[in-house]
């Protein structure tokens, strides 16, 4: 199920950003939670499975169509289908906007569609 990001939820969000190639960096990571938490247009949910936090998903939305700019799941919890649920239930929760991808997720998105 899909969490919207709160403070407290920082560590965690971070974690799991870092397992994104871009965000290995911590000063581009620590830049890129500060965008999540002062724009208004970006928008970060976290995937909880049970008790646990196992995946993030975050865009930036817009009035026509919300861009995904990072999407990362535990490694532990990968191959499982997991990226395709987050993927899914964006999609339901702005069901009037398209669903686009950056560079860094194009990829992943392109396989969800498939």
């Amino acid at each position: 199920m899909l969490v919207r990001y709160r403070k407290n939820y920082e560590k965690i969000a971070m974690g799991l950003l870092s397992f994104m190639p871009n965000e290995k960096d911590l000063k581009q990571l620590q830049q890129t939670m500060k965008n999540y938490e002062t724009n208004d247009d970006w928008h970060l949910f976290l995937w909880k499975q049970e008790e646990d936090f196992i995946g993030i998903i975050g865009a930036i939305v817009r009035e026509h169509a919300v861009e995904v700019q990072h999407i990362s799941v535990n490694p532990s919890h990968r191959h499982q289908g997991i990226g395709k649920q987050m993927v899914k239930a964006l999609k339901e929760l702005y069901p009037n906007r398209s669903l686009c991808a950056n560079d860094m997720t194009a990829p992943f998105l392109d396989k969800c569609e498939q």
